[in-house]
């Protein structure tokens, strides 16, 4: 069996199913990816037991032939030929060489009928995004997920569709991150499923900023991604999420508008002096304007002040600066608008003329 391809055009694929693919795993075979070719090209696959993701690469192969190589010394192998170089894998044994110009690997393999695949139920639920709004949708709430949180749930993100709109909701307890659009064919579709962290990140890596269709299929352990060249796989987490209608804040009195850019560099200049662990800023707001105050164990301190469009009665709140910062990064519009009612409740961030995309921070006691 011979494969012959060009660097560029095995270096693409290699580069999306390698991200699946643990520096740890619990059977030798995941660390190698499975490549099966035909007379129209070759398609590689990457599991980890969790996620799967499959793509579809246009080379020359002389019959069909099932292998699986390193995924990881593959893929540095491509990284370190010289651009256009041409590549020609051929299986020898229970070896596989590869040649370009004046280089020769020889790679061991490992036998392709070993290789797990994720098998999920048959799908009972399908809906169809664009790339740009499921990328939109992840992008905007992935950073507020948990990280090895005993409330595993919260260790992934919520998607949900119903009333013609797909919704994705993050949250680690101490803020939320709510992302919505609207759904291309809802056909009377109503559910809620958690994905795991991973597929959340692998997903972002993996979409762009175009108007290609994504199929998506829900079945009742795993979901499934199709698009054009490419097909991911994911299990479901197992359990039910909190009810964040409750957490977003309704009937909040006062309302701040700033500049989104001035708010996060004056944000990023006190936070300089916060405590490191802690990471609170005390937010003063007075008519026309907000004064920022931060210090730390070792007594010193930042101050720092911008104007505002707020002519509300005073008020003194603490932030975890990190989790401010992290919104200001994600929103779009030059202006943002920051919705409070005291210092003991929470707030709500939101774009100044779109509530789309809705930010949720917890007060800190400093």
């Amino acid at each position: 069996m011979k494969i012959s391809t060009d660097r560029d055009t095995l270096l693409k694929p290699l580069q999306l199913v390698g991200g699946v693919v643990e520096k740890r795993q619990t059977l030798p075979i995941l660390a190698n990816v499975l490549i099966n070719t035909g007379k129209d090209g070759m398609t590689l696959t990457a599991t980890d037991m969790e996620v799967e993701m499959s793509t579809h690469a246009k080379v020359e192969c002389d019959t069909e032939h099932d292998l699986t190589l390193p995924a990881r010394k593959l893929l540095d192998i491509c990284r370190s030929l010289p651009e256009h170089a041409t590549i020609q894998i051929n299986v020898e044994g229970d070896r596989a060489v590869l040649r370009s110009g004046k280089s020769r690997f020889t790679i061991g393999m490992l036998p392709a009928q070993d290789y797990p695949a994720i098998d999920p139920a048959l799908s009972s639920e399908r809906f169809t995004l664009t790339q740009k709004k499921l990328k939109h949708l992840i992008d905007k709430c992935h950073f507020a997920m948990a990280q090895q949180d005993v409330r595993y749930y919260l260790n992934g993100m919520l998607l949900e569709v119903g009333d013609g709109q797909v919704r994705t909701v993050a949250t680690d307890g101490h803020r939320l991150a709510l992302s919505e659009t609207e759904v291309d064919d809802p056909n009377g579709i109503d559910l809620q499923v958690i994905l795991p962290r991973k597929a959340v990140i692998e997903l972002s890596r993996l979409l762009e900023e175009s108007d290609n269709p994504v199929e998506i299929e829900i079945s009742s352990n795993h979901i499934r991604f199709r698009m054009q060249e490419t097909v991911f796989t994911s299990k479901l987490i197992d359990g039910k999420y909190p009810d964040y209608q409750r957490v977003i804040p309704t009937g909040s009195d006062k309302q701040v508008f700033s500049d989104r850019e001035m708010l996060r560099q004056a944000l990023q200049r006190t936070s300089i002096l916060s405590n490191e662990k802690y990471r609170g800023i005390r937010f003063h707001f007075t008519s026309g304007l907000l004064q920022l105050l931060a210090h730390n164990p070792e007594q010193e301190e930042a101050e720092d002040q911008i104007e505002i469009d707020y002519d509300g009665e005073e008020l003194i709140i603490g932030f975890n600066v990190g989790y401010l910062i992290e919104v200001l990064n994600v929103i779009d519009s030059e202006q943002v608008c920051m919705h409070l009612s005291d210092a003991n409740n929470s707030c709500l961030i939101t774009n100044k003329d779109d509530d789309s995309n809705r930010y949720v921070i917890m007060p800190m006691r400093l």
